[in-house]
């Protein structure tokens, strides 16, 4: 069946000399693969690789045959241009990670336009703003709502944080928990929205060291997750 989406690139791997396979969370189906023959070899075809950047966001004319196999897409073009995702090192080292974490999460081929909202409005806030240390956080956070396992906060004035059992307690068990400062952050992340992010100070450690619990919480929560292997240049940028 051929139809006509809006999609966000999840990844994008080099398959033989001029073929790609790209990963999309797509709007009409949720996510799919696709096998693109020979764009990396050609210069006027109607698919250019530049396309398919993590998290560039595209109006794709596909063809889904649902039978488990790679799709193929025949025209491709930008829906949203970033100004500054993919040109501001920063920006671009976040985009890296966020795409590995999203592609570890997202499995499901099935359409989720909540979810697919939230990705694609969050990308176009962060390619607005100068101040951003602090989204990644954030928008982890955030996801879990979409992925079935947002923290549980009826008891936000307990001194710890099960990871495991994702619920706040005051007497710690065996599991990994959340506590101190990284706690207090994690609270404070809780309780803001986006516009609230600016106002949220923390050193590279106390961010770092969120972080760490956050990919932690995704392992614990989803089968199969593998922690994003740019973990370690995010943080070498923001170091």
């Amino acid at each position: 069946m051929q139809l006509t989406t809006k999609a966000i690139v999840l990844s994008s791997l080099k398959y033989g000399d001029t073929s790609l396979i790209v990963k999309a969370f797509t709007v009409s189906d949720g996510v799919k693969p696709y096998l693109l023959r020979g764009v990396l070899a050609s210069k006027k075809g109607k698919l250019k690789s530049a396309y398919f950047q993590p998290l560039t966001q595209l109006e794709i004319v596909a063809n889904h045959r649902n039978k488990g196999a790679l799709e193929s897409i025949r025209e491709a073009k930008i829906h949203y241009p970033y100004q500054t995702l993919h040109s501001d090192i920063s920006k671009n080292a976040m985009t890296m990670f966020l795409s590995e974490m999203l592609a570890n999460s997202i499995h499901e081929e099935e359409p989720n336009p909540s979810l697919f909202e939230f990705i694609e409005v969050s990308l176009q806030w962060l390619d607005t703003q100068v101040d951003f240390a602090n989204f990644h956080i954030y928008f982890l956070i955030r996801l879990t709502k979409y992925l079935g396992f947002y923290p549980d906060t009826e008891q936000m004035g307990a001194s710890c944080f099960d990871l495991l059992e994702g619920e706040f307690i005051d007497t710690p068990s065996l599991n990994p928990i959340l506590s101190g400062e990284n706690l207090t952050y994690f609270k404070t992340f809780l309780g803001i929205n986006f516009d609230g992010i600016h106002h949220i100070k923390m050193n590279k450690g106390n961010r770092q060291e969120l972080l760490r619990s956050l990919v932690l919480f995704y392992e614990l929560h989803l089968q199969g997750f593998r922690k994003p292997k740019s973990l370690a240049i995010l943080n070498e940028v923001f170091n």
